[in-house]
C-alpha cells in the first residue's frame, strides 16, 4: 500500500480518476491522496459531479504518470465515503495548507472524505510491461 501511495503522492504531479457517468466513462484530474489510519484517502466535494458518480458506482480507475523514470501506475479500487471520520477529515486538512480556504472545514456537509479499498494497482515501464502489482 505505502509504494501506492508514494506513487500517487511523490512521484507524479496529477492523478486522474475515472469514474463511470450512466453508462459512458468520466475522467477528471484529482489532487494528491494522504495516507491516513493505514488507508488513501482522497478528498472531493458533494456537489461535483464525481461525487455523485462515485455515489451511483464507486468502482474507480486512477492512473498516473511519472515522468522521472517513465513508469505510470493503474489503481483499480472501490472508494469508501468515511465522510463522517472527523479525524481523517482533520489529517486532510492538515496536510493541505488549501484546504480550509477552498471550503474544505469540519462544519462542510459537502466535504467528502473517500478511502480506498479493494485495491488492485499495477505499475508499468514506458512500454506497457508490468513492474509491479499490489492489492490490499
Amino acid at each position: 500500500m505505502e509504494e501506492v501511495y508514494k506513487f500517487l503522492k511523490e512521484k507524479t504531479k496529477v492523478n486522474f480518476v475515472a469514474t463511470i457517468n450512466g453508462d459512458k466513462p468520466s475522467n477528471r484530474p484529482f489532487g494528491d491522496p494522504i495516507l491516513f489510519d493505514k488507508k488513501i484517502y482522497v478528498l472531493t466535494n458533494a456537489k461535483k459531479n464525481v461525487a455523485k458518480q462515485i455515489q451511483q458506482n464507486n468502482n474507480v480507475c486512477i492512473v498516473a504518470y511519472d515522468e522521472t523514470d517513465d513508469s505510470w501506475i493503474r489503481v483499480n479500487c472501490k472508494l469508501i465515503d468515511d465522510s463522517n471520520n472527523v479525524a481523517a477529515k482533520k489529517a486532510i486538512i492538515n496536510e493541505f495548507d488549501w484546504a480550509e480556504e477552498a471550503g474544505y472545514t469540519l462544519d462542510n456537509p459537502d466535504f467528502k472524505a473517500l478511502y480506498m479499498t479493494n485495491v488492485y494497482a499495477t505499475i508499468y515501464d514506458c512500454e506497457g510491461n508490468e513492474i509491479k502489482k499490489y492489492t490490499f
